[in-house]
């Protein structure tokens, strides 16, 4: 299963993941209209390895299956991300 980032990387501007990607699944969004900006993990290319995990400042990476509760919405935030 893919890895997601959740809700800590909202506004968060260090983007140590994208460099520790293997794959480059990592993909930054700019500013939104409400001022939001995060990264997201494509999970058609992610590989599971888990070097973004680690290199995450606010600890928003999580493999899909250990996602807290309370963060579920955003596997499906990640997938819509690269429709």
């Amino acid at each position: 299963m893919p890895h997601v980032i959740a809700e800590p990387c909202i506004g968060e501007k260090d983007r140590a993941c994208i460099d520790a990607c293997p794959v480059d699944c990592i993909h930054p969004r700019e500013e939104d209209d409400e001022g939001e900006n995060q990264c997201y993990i494509d999970p058609d290319t992610c590989i599971d390895c888990g070097a973004c995990v680690s290199v995450c400042p606010v600890e928003a990476i999580f493999p899909e299956e250990d996602l807290p509760d309370e963060w579920s919405g955003y596997i499906e935030i990640n997938r819509k991300y690269f429709e």
